[in-house]
């Protein structure tokens, strides 16, 4: 069996051959579709899909990784690890459950070490009805100019201009009014887009392939970036539905485990959000009973993280930075997302193993 710290990968083109191995060490077929963009290194990226199991399965749990590129690094290793681990892969099988890995949703911002896809596109703020009018969001609008200024690091006026806001409003209101999602600034962070991207088609694809036979799917999105670093909030990615509700916190949080959160009741660390990609599922496999959790791993306190995204956007707007501060705004970057420790990586394992095989029991209940 692979040990915990040798499943993760130090970049997207490493985590890809280690995920394309592991899946041919389990004997299973890969399904790649290739992006059209390079990565950082020039590598070919790919959204690339394993299922292990029937596809006539009625019961089928997803395993996503690298919804928000950066993301990536703590999910490649959660699927890398799960598809050597044999104990895991026989308790799927003996209760009639198929699981479709989907490795890298955004191959382009995991190997670029960007949240976004490579439209500048937050993926998981991108799965609206693109025919209706568009959310609104103008608590950003107001934020809009202090958030990516003219030069970086900002300026003292920046920080005090900020500062206030925080003052004013506070923490939580200054998280929400920016990771809501916008679509009016293409250039801003967390852009909904004006238009399905890449990803969301090709997901779509996936799931019309793979999904649609099954009675009963559940939905386990591996993310980072909220909470206290190394624990896993289990966060409801299911419509705004008693039933999906009580079903994801009888099997996720009936234990004694950390309670199942929701946007909805304001339980959870992520603020309510909208164009959320598991809405996808209830398009795509209508007929499915459908359950889900995003499993969100903390790394930094909400400030520090907020502060390297506008940093790692204002370097995409600003080729010209030198090549000293470029590096230290992607490791900054990359250390918001991506706690690399031996002890970090066991914490997220561990509870992503649990959360697998109380997923295959919820399904088969």
């Amino acid at each position: 069996m692979m040990g915990v710290t040798e499943a993760f990968s130090s970049s997207y083109a490493q985590a890809r051959v280690k995920f394309l191995e592991a899946a041919a060490a389990a004997g299973l077929k890969v399904d790649s579709h290739l992006h059209p963009e390079p990565g950082r290194d020039g590598e070919v990226l790919a959204m690339d899909v394993v299922l292990d199991g029937s596809l006539e399965a009625k019961s089928l749990l997803i395993v996503t990784s690298a919804c928000h590129g950066v993301e990536g690094y703590c999910g490649s290793g959660v699927q890398v690890f799960a598809l050597h681990d044999a104990e895991w892969r026989a308790k799927a099988k003996a209760q009639g459950v198929a699981v479709l890995y989907v490795h890298g949703l955004n191959p382009y911002g995991f190997s670029h070490i960007r949240r976004t896809t490579h439209e500048n596109v937050d993926l998981n703020r991108n799965f609206q009805d693109f025919s209706q009018a568009l959310p609104v969001n103008e608590a950003y609008r107001e934020l809009q100019p202090l958030l990516l200024p003219d030069e970086w690091p900002p300026t003292e006026a920046n920080a005090a201009a900020t500062s206030q806001y925080i003052s004013d409003f506070g923490l939580a209101a200054y998280q929400a009014a920016i990771t809501r999602g916008q679509h009016e600034f293409a250039e801003g962070v967390f852009f909904g887009g004006t238009a399905p991207t890449w990803s969301n088609q090709t997901l779509r694809k996936v799931l019309q392939a793979y999904a649609r036979g099954a009675q009963r799917v559940a939905w386990i999105d591996i993310h980072t970036g909220l909470g206290p670093s190394g624990v896993g909030e289990r966060i409801c990615a299911c419509r705004d539905d008693k039933a999906a509700l009580a079903r994801a916190r009888a099997w996720w949080g009936g234990d004694g485990a950390t309670p199942v959160t929701s946007i909805y009741d304001g339980s959870s660390s992520s603020a309510f959000l909208t164009g959320l990609m598991w809405g996808s599922i209830y398009e795509e496999c209508p007929d499915a009973e459908y359950t889900g959790i995003a499993m969100e791993y903390g790394t930094l306190p909400p400030f520090e993280m907020m502060q390297a995204l506008r940093a790692e956007h204002w370097l995409n707007l600003h080729s010209e930075a030198p090549p000293a501060l470029a590096k230290q705004i992607k490791q900054q970057m990359l250390d918001a997302f991506y706690v690399d420790t031996d002890e970090w990586k066991g914490q997220i394992v561990s509870q992503a193993r649990q959360s697998l095989f109380q997923a295959v029991d919820g399904l088969s209940s």
